[in-house]
C-alpha cells in the first residue's frame, strides 16, 4: 500500500530544466491520487537553480530542497534525499529532462510485488561513445557481481523507502543501488521506459571519469558481496 511518494532529484546546474520538470512531475503525480513531495537535492549549483527552487517551493508547499555547501556528488545527494523523504515509496530521478515522469504510472503497477522498479532506457537518447560505454560498463558490473540489470545507470527507479534507507551509500555507490538493496532483501525488476536527447545543459559525466570511478565502486561492491552475511537462525529463546 502506498501512503505517500518522495520524488527524489539530485541537482547540478540545471536551472533551465527545474520549472519544466516540476510542471511534469506535478502533472503525472496529481493523476496518481496519492499525497506525494517534491525533494530538490541541490549539490553546490554554480547557477540559478537554488534560486528556483526556492521559487517552486514558495509557489508549491509540497516543494522541498536541501542545498549542499559544497558539490558532493550524486550519491551524497541521493543519500541526503533518501534520509529526508517523508514517503513510504521514493522515485529518483535526473533533473536534464531525459527521465520521462509518464512512464511512472506503468512502473509503479509492479510496486509492492517488487521492492525496486528499476528502469531501462532500451532506446537510449545519447551519443554513441556515452552508449557504448554503458554497455561495456554494465557487462563488466553484472559480470563480477553476479547481476542481471541491463541499465543500472538509468536515474528512473522506485523504492521502498525503508529498505532503501538501509543500505550503506559511498561515493559512487548510487550506480549499485539495486545489487546493495538485494543484499537486504529487495526483491528487483526493470522495466522498459523512456529516454529523451538532452535539451539544456551538460552531461556531468565522460566515459572515462565513469570508468575510471566505477573501477573503485565496483571493487568495494565486490567486497561488500561477498561479505554479506547470510544469518539463518535454527531456533531461538529471546
Amino acid at each position: 500500500m502506498i501512503n505517500k511518494i518522495s520524488f527524489v532529484i539530485p541537482v547540478y546546474n540545471e536551472e533551465e530544466n527545474l520549472k519544466r520538470l516540476y510542471n511534469e512531475i506535478t502533472e503525472v503525480a496529481n493523476s496518481l491520487k496519492y499525497d506525494y513531495e517534491i525533494l530538490f537535492v541541490d549539490d553546490a549549483s554554480t547557477d540559478n537553480s537554488l534560486s528556483i527552487m526556492k521559487e517552486l517551493a514558495d509557489l508549491d508547499d509540497r516543494v522541498k530542497y536541501i542545498s549542499f555547501e559544497k558539490n558532493c556528488g550524486q550519491s551524497a545527494a541521493l543519500y541526503a534525499g533518501f534520509q529526508n523523504a517523508r514517503g513510504d515509496v521514493i522515485i529518483t530521478m535526473d533533473a536534464d529532462l531525459q527521465n520521462d515522469p509518464r512512464d511512472i504510472p506503468k512502473m509503479l503497477e509492479y510496486y509492492g510485488e517488487y521492492d525496486v522498479v528499476n528502469g531501462w532506457r532500451y532506446n537510449r537518447q545519447d551519443t554513441w561513445a556515452k552508449k557504448i560505454g554503458s554497455k561495456i560498463g554494465n557487462f563488466v558490473r553484472n559480470w563480477l557481481t553476479n547481476e542481471t540489470i541491463k541499465d543500472t545507470g538509468c536515474a528512473l527507479k522506485i523504492l521502498r523507502a525503508d529498505m532503501v534507507r538501509r543500505i550503506k551509500m559511498y561515493r559512487g555507490l548510487h550506480r549499485f543501488i539495486p545489487t546493495l538493496m538485494r543484499l537486504e532483501g529487495a526483491k528487483v525488476i526493470e522495466v522498459k521506459v523512456n529516454h529523451r536527447p538532452r535539451a539544456f545543459g551538460q552531461s556531468k559525466y565522460t566515459n572515462l571519469k565513469r570508468a575510471k570511478e566505477g573501477l573503485y565502486d565496483l571493487i568495494a561492491v565486490r567486497w561488500m558481496i561477498k561479505r554479506h552475511l547470510k544469518i539463518k537462525v535454527k531456533e531461538k529463546n529471546v
